[in-house]
């Protein structure tokens, strides 16, 4: 199969344009594949701006770009109009540097995290570890919405390891200042029985805050809140007092300092719990979500607002 020369020049067009090209499944924000997933989020490390083409929205482009660099997967990662692969190599060149260098950044920061693995923890890891065999050791992942995952795995010489307890653990680049301060223990109470994680930097789970509460805080000008719904259904019923809107993105909001309270409301409480998510992944130390959303508003705060 050959590339129709219409697609090359879309092609050839874009990587001129735009110095870093990611073709993925989807968009940065909403990932499509677990592919995808990863080459943003060892992109998203390097805080540097890329364009993005979502090749599900672009049959064309989607097989296209197959051919123009004969990589017949997605995700692909280009840089000054040349291909540097998928998803693994890419992750693999932010661990050992190679993408900082490839870009002129800094080197990554490579300083080991402190991790504390308690004596029971310690116990029970380091007996899994020797039933594994020879080479193995315990693999700690943290994603940027600090989602933990703790596993045994090779030994892999590009990641960063940190020992505590006898207990070798080794983390890759982006993840190693997420781990920092973290403690691995064992727990058999009402928690249930096995290893438990704490780390002290992950951004506190989404609060409930009644309507009574929102209506306080807002009058005091202590807090912000974000209606999600769309202009159509906002026409139905609003609450008094200034909010915010989604109307034209999420790029405002999120700009905002990680430290703003924000709260969020919708028709009962579901959108805006989602919503409420997606800002403390991204690491806004505050977020709520008002509980029974602009009913309830409308039953506790202010009967003026109509129901619908």
């Amino acid at each position: 199969m050959t590339l129709d020369p219409s697609v090359r020049t879309r092609i050839d067009t874009l990587l001129r344009d735009h110095r870093i090209v990611l073709f993925m499944k989807g968009e940065p924000r909403a990932p499509q594949c677990g592919f995808s997933a990863k080459a943003v989020a060892a992109l998203g490390t390097l805080d540097v701006d890329y364009a993005h083409v979502d090749v599900l929205s672009d049959p064309e482009i989607r097989e296209g770009i197959k051919l123009y660099g004969d990589w017949p997967t997605i995700p692909q990662l280009y840089i000054d109009g040349e291909l540097v692969g998928g998803s693994d190599i890419i992750e693999q060149m932010v661990n050992t540097g190679e993408l900082h260098a490839a870009l002129g950044l800094p080197p990554p920061d490579r300083t080991p995290p402190s991790i504390t693995v308690t004596p029971t923890a310690a116990e029970m890891l380091r007996k899994a570890v020797a039933d594994a065999g020879e080479g193995v050791v315990v693999r700690l992942d943290i994603d940027r919405a600090f989602r933990t995952r703790l596993q045994l795995a090779p030994e892999d010489a590009s990641a960063i390891t940190t020992e505590s307890e006898g207990v070798r653990i080794q983390i890759d680049v982006a993840g190693a200042r997420r781990a920092d301060g973290l403690v691995i223990d064992f727990v058999d109470d009402a928690r249930g029985r096995g290893l438990i994680i704490e780390n002290p930097n992950a951004p506190p789970p989404v609060g409930e805050l009644s309507p009574q509460d929102a209506a306080a805080q807002l009058t005091e000008g202590k807090l912000t809140v974000v209606d999600v719904r769309p202009p159509d259904e906002r026409a139905l019923a609003t609450i008094r007092g200034a909010f915010s809107t989604l109307d034209g993105g999420a790029a405002a909001l999120e700009s905002l300092p990680k430290e703003t309270p924000l709260a969020f409301l919708c028709h009962h409480g579901g959108r805006s719990a989602q919503a409420a998510e997606h800002f403390r992944q991204l690491g806004f130390r505050e977020v709520y979500n008002i509980a029974g959303g602009i009913e309830a508003w409308s039953e506790t705060v202010d009967s003026t607002v109509p129901r619908y």
